[in-house]
């Protein structure tokens, strides 16, 4: 049952991918955006990634959503007609997926029990984080303990982005100010 879920949500995916490069109206292909996002955070939690998911419903479709929307609002919502029809960014994304795709043919099968990961890594976390790291739940504990650093780096990326977001939308009001 699982596969079919999965298999409906990545056509719905592809529908809303579809759509927005046929769409010309900007507001509409914000909104199909967070769309996109909240069917990929819905495909992330099906497949037992909560914490992923949280993070690409709150950053794609919360606060991407609401800086694309300020953009269209503050540029304009029509799009210019493009008269050439560029067929070279297609080819390279077309070739790209192609090779990301070619490269996970040597994976295991999604929840393969006899992939490597189940045999060392993952009965490790599982038997030994409650006492390692005092931390009961195993996902809180690999994020907080074991990739504290990465984990960290994270926020710290994502800290320094909203911050700069911030400042630019402070500056150009400081210019105006500055004019009158």
């Amino acid at each position: 049952m699982e596969h079919v879920i999965v298999t409906v949500l990545l056509a719905f995916l592809a529908a809303t991918s579809v759509a927005v490069i046929r769409l010309r109206s900007l507001y509409t292909i914000v909104m199909l955006f967070a769309v996109y996002s909240l069917l990929s955070a819905s495909v992330f939690l099906i497949m037992d990634a909560g914490d992923v998911a949280f993070t690409e419903a709150a950053v794609g479709a919360g606060i991407t959503t609401v800086l694309m929307l300020s953009t269209v609002y503050l540029t304009g919502s029509a799009m210019k007609p493009n008269k050439r029809k560029p067929w070279a960014p297609l080819l390279v994304v077309v070739l790209t997926g192609g090779a990301l795709v070619w490269g996970t043919l040597d994976l295991p099968a999604y929840s393969d029990p006899d992939a490597p990961i189940h045999h060392h890594v993952a009965p490790r976390y599982i038997n030994d984080s409650p006492e390692e790291t005092g931390i009961p739940n195993t996902v809180a504990s690999v994020l907080a303990s074991y990739r504290g650093f990465d984990t960290f780096g994270e926020v710290t990326v994502v800290f320094t982005a909203g911050l700069g977001v911030l400042l630019l939308l402070g500056r150009k009001k400081a210019k105006d100010k500055s004019r009158s």
